[in-house]
């Protein structure tokens, strides 16, 4: 299968097979105007499998979320063709909005438009805890 290169864009490279969909949706690239290519299950001598996401434009992307989705995710800035920056990502401290509490007696549940706030409490086991109620959440 023949995928063009990018001439200037974004290319979310070594995405963990199966999770590109998700990145998709998190980012709403759906809403941009140019060229978005998801390549699913490509070879990777690293991994075994992995995804990629071409994005035929340069946008502000939300290096939290796709380092909460995935902090292997190596996003390259290419410009007239060259790659101009590679940068690698890890989990963030802080997410907002991207993680949902499950905990029903949290604030959240009751008050629709407060945003959900999670803080990274041990970054091994990559385990968040809901600002309001400490409850647990665990990157799978």
């Amino acid at each position: 299968m023949n995928i063009d290169g990018v001439k200037t864009g974004i290319v979310l490279d070594h995405i963990k097979a199966g999770k590109s969909m998700t990145i998709y949706k998190l980012l709403r690239l759906d809403k941009i105007n140019n060229t978005v290519a998801i390549i699913q299950n490509a070879t990777s001598e690293k991994y075994g499998k992995k995804d990629i996401i071409k994005i035929d434009q340069l946008i502000d992307l939300d290096m939290d979320v796709l380092g909460y989705i995935d902090s292997n995710i190596t996003v390259n800035i290419v410009e007239d063709g060259k790659l101009v920056e590679k940068k690698h990502l890890e989990l963030p401290e802080k997410l907002d909005d991207v993680i949902i509490c499950k905990n029903p007696r949290c604030i959240t549940s009751v008050e629709q438009e407060i945003v959900h706030s999670f803080r990274l409490t041990d970054r091994e086991k990559k385990i968040y805890r809901c600002v309001y109620c400490d409850a647990e959440h665990k990157v799978k």
